[in-house]
C-alpha cells in the first residue's frame, strides 16, 4: 500500500505552529484525546518546551524553501498549519503539503488563503490529498449557516452572515487584522470578490442576543461560502457600537498609509509584547452567536440562528474533528470549504453548540 493510501490512523500527523496561542490549546486537547502529533515552529527551542511537557516529539524549520519543507513533512499524512499570519505561512505549507501528499488544515480566516487553496484544487487533486483552510472558527460555524441556508432557499442570489462575538483577540488573530485593514474592505459582488471601504455597509441585526448597530467586516466567507453555496453576492457583519464603526469609517482615511511595511512591522512588534488571548475561565463566559440570511430575486428570505462556543473553545475542537474525519474517512483529493469536507451539520455536532435554527 503507498503511503498515500495509509489510513491517517496509521501515521502521524504535525501542527505547525505549536507555540503559538491557539496552536497550543490544539496541542494540549489533542493530547487530551489520546493523539500524538509532531510539534513543529520556526524555533525549535519554542516547542521543545511544549513539546516536552506534553511527551511529544518537536522539530523546528522554516518555510522559505518549499522543497526543504517537503523534507520534513514528508513522514506526516496531515499538517494542521496555525502559524499565523497566514498571508506569510499558507502558501509555501499547501504547496509542501501537495509536494509530500500530505493533507493541509489550517485556521485562517484571510479571503486570499481561501482563493490561494481553491487555485491550488487541481495540484491538490492530483496529489490526492485535501486543502481545507479554514478549520476553525474561521470559518466552520457561518460556512455550515451558508450551506443549511443554501438548502433551504435554493435559488437564494444574495446571502448575508455574521457573528456576536466577545472572545477578544490572541496575538496572531490581532497581526492578521492589522493586514486586513489595510487591504480595505471585502464583499462578493455578482460573483466576483471586490475591495469597498471598510464598513462599507451599516445595518441593524439580531445575531441572537437581541438586535444591534453591524458593520461589514472582509472575513473568509466572502470567499468560502460562494465556494459552498455558489450564491453570487455575499457579505459578513460583525456588530459594533457607534464608536467602534466611526473608527472603522475614520480609518479608511489613514489605510494607505497601513500598508507600508515599517507601519506594519511596528504594530505587529506592540501587538507582539501587549496582547494575550483569553484564558479558560474567560472563553467559558464567552459563547457566540451566529446569524445568517439568504434572500432570492423574488424577495424570498431565510434566516439562520445558531449559539456556539467562544471563537477559541471552537477552533480547538472544529479543528480536531476535521483531523478526526480525516482519520476515518479518504475524500477524494482537491480543495474544500469546512462544510463540503464534513457536512453543514457539523457546527452542531461541536461541544457547546446549539441548534441550528432556520425561519
Amino acid at each position: 500500500m503507498s503511503d498515500q493510501n495509509k489510513p491517517l490512523t496509521q501515521m502521524p500527523w504535525l501542527i505547525y505552529g505549536a507555540n503559538g496561542y491557539t496552536g497550543e490549546l490544539i496541542a494540549r486537547e489533542a493530547v487530551q484525546r489520546g493523539h500524538t502529533p509532531m510539534l513543529a515552529g520556526r524555533s525549535l527551542e519554542k516547542v521543545q518546551a511544549l513539546a516536552g511537557e506534553l511527551g511529544l516529539d518537536a522539530i523546528g524549520f522554516d518555510l522559505d524553501d518549499t522543497e526543504q519543507v517537503a523534507r520534513h513533512i514528508k513522514d506526516f499524512s496531515l499538517v494542521l498549519n496555525c502559524a499565523g499570519p497566514f498571508s506569510a505561512t499558507a502558501e509555501p505549507m499547501m504547496k509542501a503539503c501537495i509536494a509530500a501528499q500530505a493533507h493541509y488544515l489550517d485556521i485562517t480566516g484571510e479571503i486570499a488563503v481561501f482563493e490561494l487553496a481553491q487555485s491550488l484544487s487541481g495540484e491538490a487533486s492530483a496529489a490526492g490529498i485535501v486543502l481545507c483552510p479554514g478549520v476553525g472558527f474561521d470559518v466552520i460555524p457561518t460556512d455550515c449557516v451558508a450551506a443549511a441556508l443554501k438548502a433551504a432557499l435554493p435559488d437564494a442570489t444574495h446571502l448575508a452572515l455574521g457573528f456576536d462575538s466577545r472572545s477578544g483577540f490572541s496575538p496572531g488573530t490581532a497581526k492578521t487584522s492589522v493586514e486586513g485593514l489595510a487591504q480595505g474592505g471585502k464583499v462578493r459582488r455578482n460573483g466576483m470578490i471586490e475591495t469597498v471601504p471598510l464598513a462599507y455597509q451599516v445595518r441593524r441585526i439580531d445575531f441572537g442576543d437581541g438586535e444591534k448597530e453591524a458593520m461589514t467586516i472582509p472575513w473568509g466567507d466572502v470567499s468560502t461560502a460562494y465556494h459552498s453555496t455558489g450564491i453570487p453576492n455575499i457579505e459578513v457583519f460583525i456588530p459594533g457600537s457607534p464608536r467602534m464603526i466611526s473608527g472603522a469609517k475614520r480609518a479608511n482615511y489613514i489605510r494607505p498609509l497601513l500598508g507600508f511595511t515599517f507601519v506594519q512591522k511596528l504594530i505587529k512588534s506592540r501587538i507582539a509584547k501587549t496582547v494575550k488571548g483569553p484564558d479558560e475561565a474567560a472563553r467559558a463566559k464567552m459563547p457566540t452567536f451566529v446569524w445568517g440570511e439568504a434572500t432570492n430575486d423574488l424577495g424570498d428570505k431565510k434566516t439562520a440562528h445558531i449559539q456556539t462556543a467562544n471563537g477559541y473553545s471552537l477552533t480547538i475542537t472544529g479543528s480536531l474533528a476535521f483531523i478526526e474525519h480525516l482519520m476515518e474517512t479518504q475524500p477524494a483529493g482537491g480543495t474544500y470549504t469546512p462544510s463540503q469536507l464534513a457536512g453543514a451539520d457539523l457546527v452542531t455536532r461541536l461541544p457547546d453548540s446549539g441548534e441550528l435554527r432556520i425561519n
